[in-house]
C-alpha cells in the first residue's frame, strides 16, 4: 500500500485527489451540457458512446482500462490516483450529467463551456498536484516519451490529434470549444497546478508537470 500512497501529508493528498477526480467529472460534464466542442479524450469517447449502449461514464471508465493496459509494454507503473482516476470520473461525469439539465439557450451553453474549461484546469492541476499517480492517458504519453525518447509535446500532440479525428469520425462534437479548450488549458494549468502541488515524498514523480507539458489529459 505504501507504494500507492506515500506516507507524508496523506489527508491532504487523498482529500485533494478525490476532490480533484470529482470536480474533473463535473467540468467534463459542462462542456458536453454546453455542446460547442470538447477535448480531444472526450470527442473520442463521446464517439463511441454514439455506437454502444453505455453511458458516456462507463466509456470513459472502460476507455481508461483499456489505455491502462498499454502502460504494461511500457513499463509503467499506476498509483493510487491512476486506479481512482479510471473510475472516480467516470461515475462522476455521469452523476453530474444526470444533474446538469441539457442547455439550449446560447449565453448559457457559452458559461458552461467557460465554467467546464476553468473548473477542468483547476480539477486537473488539484487531482495531479496530489501526486498519487497520473492518469491511464498522461501515462501512457510519458510512457511512451520514455520508451521512444521523442518529446513530451510531440508525443501528446500526436496522441490528441489521432483520438480527436477518430472520435470526429465517430460523432463526437468538434467545435470552437475544442480549439477554446486547446489554447486555455495549459495557461490555467500553469497557474493552479504550482499552488496545488503537495510537496514531499513521491509528490513529483507520479505525474507531469506544468513545464513538460503535463496538462490533464482528459479524464
Amino acid at each position: 500500500m505504501n507504494s500507492l500512497l506515500p506516507s507524508d501529508h496523506r489527508p491532504r493528498r487523498l482529500t485533494q485527489l478525490y476532490v480533484g477526480l470529482a470536480l474533473y467529472g463535473f467540468s467534463m460534464a459542462l462542456m458536453l451540457r454546453a455542446d460547442l466542442g470538447l477535448d480531444p479524450w472526450d470527442a473520442f469517447h463521446q464517439g463511441i458512446a454514439t455506437h454502444v449502449p453505455w453511458s458516456f461514464g462507463t466509456v470513459t471508465i472502460v476507455v481508461g482500462a483499456a489505455v491502462l493496459l498499454l502502460w504494461i509494454p511500457l513499463r509503467q507503473r499506476p498509483g493510487l490516483g491512476t486506479l481512482s482516476n479510471v473510475v472516480v470520473i467516470g461515475v462522476a461525469v455521469d452523476a453530474s450529467l444526470w444533474l446538469l439539465p441539457t442547455m439550449t439557450w446560447t449565453p448559457g451553453r457559452w458559461t458552461f463551456l467557460i465554467a467546464g474549461i476553468l473548473l477542468n484546469g483547476v480539477a486537473g492541476g488539484c487531482y495531479i498536484g496530489a501526486g498519487l499517480g497520473p492518469g491511464p492517458r498522461d501515462g501512457l504519453m510519458t510512457g511512451v516519451v520514455a520508451k521512444t525518447g521523442w518529446s513530451i509535446r510531440l508525443v501528446r500532440t500526436g496522441i490528441e490529434l489521432a483520438v480527436l479525428a477518430i472520435g470526429w469520425l465517430l460523432g463526437g462534437t468538434v467545435g470552437i470549444g475544442t480549439v477554446l479548450y486547446a489554447i486555455s488549458i495549459g495557461p490555467v494549468v500553469h497557474v493552479t497546478l504550482p499552488l496545488l502541488t503537495v510537496h514531499g515524498s513521491g509528490a513529483s514523480e507520479n505525474g507531469p508537470s506544468a513545464d513538460d507539458g503535463g496538462l490533464p489529459a482528459a479524464a
